[in-house]
């Protein structure tokens, strides 16, 4: 399946000062896939390493001396064929499971750069804290996410219709059944690749379903796995308390949604795991909403916690996909429970904040663009009233305003309305 991140891959094998990568990004996001696929396209030939699932053979490679030359000439007599830089890519899978193959690619920065190596993995925030060692400097980044609503029309075979979408973004007042269709399909499966192709494949929802919960299950396995107690069972609180956050339109988190009674400080650390491990994303409040940066702006305090994906998060929240897939019911039922996390979701490459003045403006989502800032409601519906972004565009005259509903597209002097499956074109 086609992933726009094989473009900054391709740039990466490219750039004359290149470093060893690490492809970072939650569980079941398609990291492996990806790397295979692009060394399969662009290379002689791949030498792939799972240390998720290490022969002895494999960790006493990296148990002796980690400079390149040692660690290409074991290789080259594991694989069988020579390892020729920019010829062969090396994959380091699941990196972290190996500390000292992490540490090698420090090595390979400095001593070897004539290699291409790409490492990946799955909880690379946690094992790369700011507190270790680890010379973040010595290595290149890259995040992989969850696929996004264009890649999941050209999975289904509709790049035709997303080729005339971008063809036509100045006049987006066309038929538009097909792709509304598409939408409600992706907010039942989300982008987890194995989840797409399921529905590809089968269009068995019962199948969807179980797959969705197998990865949550993954999720929850790693708390017990990688976090001693009693922070895994904290972090297990946070993430089963994600769907309350969300059902009452909370204006930032609530710690009373975990359990009674909870404090800020017992759940710190839960909810940076969370984070770090890429299972939720945290969107910070601003208050001024004029000034940049915008993080510099934001407070640390408040702020909301989103699902890694919206198919997940509808099959964690317990929608029914027959809710889901209904003309209008997702919408008036729910209020708009996943259309948020969708945009949010869409919106993956820009750092995110929200806005609030009082108890009654807020605006769902705020993002620098280059220079601009860009505030951004959420409608899930017809109904498009919103008094917080007349209030927040009244305070600080933005050039650019954007709207996701399902209204049709308009552009009215600067306030952008963007019907809901329309969003890839402006992410």
């Amino acid at each position: 399946m086609y992933r726009k991140i094989i473009n900054q891959l391709i740039d990466w094998k490219r750039d004359k000062r290149r470093k060893p990568l690490i492809l970072e990004g939650a569980r079941q996001t398609g990291k492996t896939y990806i790397l295979q696929q692009f060394g399969k396209e662009h290379y002689k030939n791949v030498a792939y390493l799972n240390m998720g699932n290490a022969s002895d053979e494999l960790k006493q490679i990296f148990a002796g001396s980690i400079s390149p030359k040692r660690i290409v000439q074991q290789l080259e007599l594991k694989f069988g064929f020579a390892i020729l830089p920019e010829k062969t890519l090396l994959i380091f899978d699941e990196v972290q499971e190996i500390p000292r193959a992490l540490t090698s690619l420090i090595s390979f920065c400095e001593d070897a750069p004539q290699y291409n190596v790409v490492a990946s993995g799955s909880l690379l925030d946690i094992f790369l804290h700011p507190n270790t060692s680890f010379p973040m400097k010595k290595v290149d980044f890259l995040k992989m996410q969850p696929m996004d609503f264009e890649e999941f029309l050209i999975a289904n075979g509709e790049q035709r219709l997303v080729d005339f979408a971008y063809k036509n973004a100045n006049d987006l007042n066309f038929s538009t059944e097909k792709l509304y269709d598409y939408f409600k399909y992706y907010l039942v499966t989300g982008g987890m690749p194995e989840v797409v192709q399921s529905w590809i494949t089968d269009q068995n929802i019962e199948k969807v379903e179980k797959i969705q919960d197998s990865i949550l299950q993954t999720y929850i396995r790693d708390f017990s796995k990688h976090a001693k107690e009693p922070e895994s069972t904290r972090i297990k609180q946070v993430f089963d308390s994600l769907p309350k956050q969300f059902a009452k339109k909370n204006d930032k988190f609530l710690y009373g949604a975990i359990r009674e009674g909870a404090r800020a400080r017992e759940y710190k650390l839960a909810i940076e795991w969370l984070t770090a491990a890429g299972i939720a994303r945290r969107v910070n409040l601003v208050k001024c909403g004029n000034r940049l940066p915008l993080r510099s702006y934001s407070e640390g305090n408040s702020f909301k916690l989103y699902f890694i994906d919206v198919g997940l998060f509808r099959h964690f929240a317990k929608i029914p996909t027959a809710v889901v897939l209904d003309k209008t019911a997702i919408f008036d039922e729910f209020n708009g429970l996943l259309a948020e996390q969708y945009v949010l979701q869409e919106l993956s490459g820009h750092e995110l904040f929200y806005w609030a003045s009082g108890a009654q403006s807020k605006v769902d989502f705020v993002a620098q663009m280059d220079c601009k800032i860009v505030p951004i409601e959420v409608k899930s519906g017809l109904n498009v009233k919103a008094q917080s972004l007349k209030v927040y565009r009244k305070k600080y005259d933005p050039e650019l305003s954007i709207r996701f509903s399902l209204q049709p597209f308009e552009n009215n002097n600067g306030m952008l309305n963007i019907p809901l499956y329309y969003s890839f074109l402006f992410n």
